[in-house]
Formats: structure tokens, sequence, C-alpha cells
């Protein structure tokens, strides 16, 4: 019996954990990506050097975002470890930006007004 496509493995890999559809598409996305960036090598004969090139890549030139970026290795750690047993070690990649939306938030520039600036808009109760 031939050995089944990679992509296959990757679907079944993932369906057996049960993961979302939506996880499924996204990894066989960077799957394909990432395989389309080395031209068409097999990931079994890459290895840490090359996801760190792609990782690079995606922050470098393509300026994707810190959380894109995660995913994109996430979804090739899962290929390695997971579908292909093959242990990549640490991954040192250049990281994407993180975004600043997070801070301004708990900066505090977005706090609530405090309740006595706000007496004046609350309709006054009957007292008994």
């Amino acid at each position: 019996m031939p050995e089944r496509k990679l992509a296959d493995r990757i679907r079944d890999a993932i369906r057996l954990r049960g993961y979302s559809i939506r996880t499924e598409k996204a990894y066989l996305h960077w799957y394909e990506r990432f395989v389309r960036f080395h031209k068409l090598r097999h990931p079994a004969a890459m290895g840490a050097p090359e996801v760190e090139a792609f990782l690079t890549h995606l922050a470098a030139c393509e300026q994707v975002s810190a959380s894109t970026q995660n995913q994109a290795l996430a979804a090739l750690l899962f290929l390695y470890q997971e579908v292909l047993a093959i242990p990549l070690g640490d991954v040192h990649a250049l990281r994407a930006k993180k975004s600043t939306y997070g801070a301004r938030l708990n900066s505090g520039m977005w706090r609530a007004r405090p309740a006595r600036e706000e007496k004046h808009l609350r309709p006054a109760l009957p007292q008994p």
C-alpha cells in the first residue's frame, strides 16, 4: 500500500486530537506555504534552520503580526513533532513586532471614569 500524502496525514492527526476545522485549515495552509517557500522540498528533508528561515521571512519581509507568526510556528511544530516525529529543538527566528494595542488598554488611557464624575448623569432616586 502506498504511503499517504503528508497533507492527509496532517489532517488525520488533527482530527484524531479533536482540533477544530478552522485549526485544520490554518495548519494545512501554513504547511503548504512552508513547502512552497522552500521550493517544494519535503519537510522531512528539512529541519530547524529552514523553519527559522521561514518564520524570519514572515516577520521581516511579509511583516506579519506576532500572532500570525505564532500560528505558523504552532502549525510547523505540530507537523514536525506530531506527524513526522522529528524533534526540532529550539527555533530561534526573528520575531514579529508585538502589537501595542493591549498595552494602551492596560495603561489607564482607556480607564473608565470614576463614579463620582458620573453622579450627575444618574437620575436621582426618590427617598422614602
